[in-house]
């Protein structure tokens, strides 16, 4: 019995942004741990060959991929549907899909930080909706949501992202309270600066880069192997427990500031 705490084995999950960064690794832990995933990314092709490779590492594993924007509402619910198709029902969400635009609060355009609000937070509201019969077929299962340090305190990362991704966690608090009735965990995770090819565009810059480790205790940029770890365990039988947390995957970062 204890081992099967730290197993997925006969569970489903839906992961959206999983072609690449911590989304692949996100997929990647999962397979590991004796899931099935299903991939969501925008980019097809990206997806159909991580897809692959992934399935030659795991050939024991179910693996499926949809090529799908979540931040469109059409596309949210074709991914439902497609959900639908494949599995009796879902055993784990992870809403890990996001994307941003760095600017000054005043140089946005509505455009912009609207966009920004329905990749990083409307998606995973709606996916989290339109999850929740499925989820509730079985006894127990779990959403976790991918947000970041930016919406516990200030970063460069501009005043949409920081927001969005605030109230990502306030929804984590308020699923997890309402759904728990339901058999439902909601938790999510914060993670810091983390090696992927979004962020290295900012860490080329010597400056910047050595400003963000004299702002991290471990003095090192996180992997996204860390971050999916900690999903991870938020959805093992393991943390069955643990329900409305955020757990931060930064290096210490959150007790400096930056």
């Amino acid at each position: 019995m204890s081992e099967q705490r730290w197993r997925l084995d006969g569970q489903t999950a839906l992961v959206t942004g999983a072609s690449a960064g911590i989304g692949l690794a996100i997929t990647r832990e999962l397979l590991g741990l004796g899931a099935d995933v299903l991939m969501v990314a925008r980019d097809a092709d990206m997806l159909e060959q991580v897809r692959d490779e992934l399935q030659d590492e795991f050939p024991a594993r179910a693996l499926h991929g949809l090529s799908a924007d979540v931040s469109d509402e059409e596309d949210r619910r074709a991914v439902l549907d497609w959900v639908e198709d494949h599995v009796d029902g879902l055993h784990l969400l992870i809403n890990n899909a996001g994307g941003n635009v760095t600017r000054a609060a005043v140089d946005y355009t509505e455009d912009e930080w609207r966009g920004i609000f329905e990749t990083n937070l409307y998606s995973a509201f709606e996916l989290s909706r339109y999850a929740h019969p499925l989820l509730t077929r079985h006894a127990t299962s779990a959403i976790v949501n991918v947000g970041s340090v930016s919406g516990l305190t200030h970063v460069r990362s501009g005043a949409p992202y920081g927001m969005s991704k605030a109230a990502m966690h306030q929804m984590t608090r308020n699923l997890a309270a309402e759904w728990a009735e339901d058999g439902v965990r909601v938790n999510a995770v914060a993670p810091w600066y983390i090696r992927t090819r979004r962020t290295s565009g900012p860490l080329s810059d010597p400056d910047y880069y050595e400003q963000v480790l004299e702002r991290t205790p471990m003095r090192r940029i996180g992997e996204p192997e860390e971050v999916a770890a900690a999903v991870a365990f938020l959805c093992l039988p393991a943390s069955s427990y643990i329900t409305g947390e955020c757990i931060a995957v930064d290096g210490g970062f959150l007790r400096y500031g930056f």
